[in-house]
């Protein structure tokens, strides 16, 4: 080996120690304690039962303390590099799949709506099977089914009983053929899981992953009968699926007479033929914010701290924080080992419609990984850098694109590099009802009261507003994530639209989007190529059982192989890119009473 090579392999060595050092581990230094044992478990739900003893004697004797909190809160109404060429599900974050109502599995859509899976083939356009998104014997009422994964052949579907109270977990076969079959279903224990933004299913390889608060009512009933557990459908029993030793807490004195909550993640591995689920809880004061990166879960408590919960089964650890997020989209994870969060002071995490809410000063925190520890350590005050706040009383909108923190609300975004604290605030001429990332620059999307404009940021050298495109007499169709799609490759963007005066979200839940519009991006500049439209009578009486509200959306732009394709409601249709823009190929109506063919099997 020549003198000159030898030396740079001895430099390279003596460097690479350096280079591990700069590079701190993101391992938090201590982690939360678990309960040691069931006994220890069983020593403390005791000391709430005296506790508990002791307070309803003094309401019996002097009739001065008040009632005890009602039940946790209760819901009134149901109101990797890349992902596969394959992908129809606008994602957080690449190789991260979201539960949704439409998935691609070979040449198959398979859609969730309204109480039942449908297969339709995208060869010829052609339905092929329909069944019950809950198994034979199952009561359906009072159960909304509002997510679906694929893992292989294997379908999930995530719903949330009222009736039983808890979340079922209904599982089905999908052939090559297209043809549906159930398996089984399972029951988890669980309180409502659901959030106008946020969803509560993740897919991570064969690992279905979730998160499910479970609030504890220590002054009612047997404690045991609150913890994680899981039975398969038909089963009189529950097993515990997260033993004492599972379940987390921090030094901390904990009131449960102020509201507390078992925050909990399930783990479960698609790739048995028997569900197979792990569950990690941690002990904490109710309200959650919660966000899934490739590794970790985390759980923002809005009156105490932000649990990381590591996907590897490992030991969770926490943060003391102040303020809370948005919604899902106010995390960031970075590859910098960094944990980046938008926070506001009065926040109310995103149970139900409390993302919708505006409350209070803006901040981002920004902290190492490391700092994570047993739960009595801190954010410090220099962690936070207060941000400009968005004007006006339009509910706020956040996502993070390359380096930048977007976010805005009425006629103002705000572009924030979260590395360095550098902000840059963009004047826009409407609202900011959607932030999207277009490849490594962005596109703030919104009403000005009439018409939709769509507004493209370019980033680089320093953000900017590049383009602007304006749909007269519009509205965006779906406020969910899910209802945008951008095709990096062809440079094709779809969104789902309505007419201006169509703009409440309760239009949403009851009625299907008009058209999906189509953009061709340019270099930032946007061309309209046209939209592929609902037919007038498409929405039919189709005996709905179950999950009769879309509260998950109802349409979606897909793009699959090249092809360009229009979910609305029962309607499938298909377009085709020429010059003269985009034009109708086919569409099919799949409602299982309004033209519904199941093909061969």
């Amino acid at each position: 080996m020549p003198r000159k090579s030898r030396l740079l392999i001895l430099l390279f060595a003596a460097l690479l120690p350096l280079a591990v050092v700069a590079a701190p581990s993101t391992s938090p230094r201590k982690t939360l304690r678990p309960f040691a044992s069931e006994q220890e478990l069983k020593a403390l739900f005791d000391q709430w039962a005296e506790e508990s003893r002791r307070r309803q004697e003094g309401r019996r004797s002097f009739g001065a303390m008040a009632e005890a909190p009602a039940s946790a809160p209760q819901a009134l109404a149901k109101a990797a590099e890349a992902m596969s060429a394959d992908s129809v599900t606008n994602v957080q974050h690449a190789g991260v799949d979201e539960g949704g109502i439409v998935k691609l599995h070979g040449d198959h859509l398979v859609i969730l709506r309204r109480g039942r899976l449908f297969s339709v083939a995208t060869s010829d356009l052609k339905p092929v099977s329909v069944i019950d998104a809950f198994g034979p014997g199952v009561d359906p009422r009072g159960a909304w089914y509002d997510e679906m994964l694929i893992s292989g052949s294997t379908i999930a579907v995530i719903g949330y009983s009222y009736a039983r109270g808890g979340t079922e977990i209904g599982l089905f076969e999908i052939a090559r053929s297209g043809e549906l079959s159930y398996r089984a279903t399972y029951h988890l224990r669980s309180n409502d899981y659901y959030s106008s933004r946020n969803y509560a299913s993740r897919l991570i390889g064969s690992k279905l992953v979730f998160y499910t608060p479970l609030y504890l009512n220590p002054w009612r009933g047997n404690p045991y009968d609150q913890l994680p557990a899981m039975r398969r459908w038909g089963e009189d029993k529950f097993r515990r699926i997260a033993p004492a030793t599972r379940i987390y807490r921090s030094d901390e004195q904990l009131d449960p007479w102020q509201g507390m909550a078992l925050h909990t993640v399930t783990v479960c591995d698609l790739s048995r033929r028997d569900l197979d689920c792990e569950s990690t809880a941690v002990l904490g004061p109710t309200g959650r914010v919660f966000y899934v990166s490739p590794a970790s879960v985390f759980v923002w408590n809005v009156k105490a701290a932000v649990f990381r919960i590591p996907l590897d089964g490992g030991a969770p650890s926490a943060l003391k924080v102040s303020g809370s997020p948005l919604d899902q989209f106010s995390f960031l994870e970075g590859s910098d080992g960094f944990l980046n969060v938008l926070v506001r002071a009065q926040g109310r995490g995103e149970a139900m419609w409390s993302s919708e809410l505006r409350g209070g000063e803006l901040a981002l925190l920004r902290v190492h990984l490391s700092r994570f520890s047993d739960g009595r350590d801190s954010a410090n005050q220099a962690d936070y850098q207060p941000l400009p706040s968005a004007p006006g009383h339009h509910s706020l909108q956040n996502r993070y694109v390359g380096q930048y923190l977007l976010y805005g609300g009425q006629r103002q975004l705000f572009a924030v590099r979260y590395t360095d604290g550098s902000s840059y605030g963009l004047p826009l001429p409407h609202g900011v009802d959607r932030l999207e990332a277009l490849g490594e620059d962005a596109v703030a999307i919104g009403s000005d009261g009439r018409d939709l404009h769509f507004s493209s940021v370019r980033l680089a050298p320093y953000p900017t507003v590049a383009g602007r495109f304006t749909r007269v007499n519009a509205n965006q169709g779906e406020s969910r994530s899910h209802g945008f799609f951008y095709n990096e490759r062809q440079g094709l963007l779809g969104l789902p639209i309505i007419g201006a005066q169509q703009r409440s979200l309760r239009h949403q839940l009851r009625h299907t989007s008009a058209s999906v519009l189509y953009l061709r991006n340019q270099s930032l500049n946007f061309a309209e190529i046209g939209t592929l439209d609902a037919s007038a009578d498409a929405n039919t009486n189709d005996g709905c059982r179950a999950s009769c509200v879309d509260w998950y959306g109802n349409s979606r732009p897909l793009f699959i192989r090249n092809r360009v394709f229009a979910l609305m409601g029962y309607e499938l249709v298909e377009g085709q890119l020429g010059r003269e823009g985009i034009a109708e190929v086919r569409r099919v109506n799949f409602s299982p009473f309004g033209g519904f063919r199941p093909g061969p099997a």
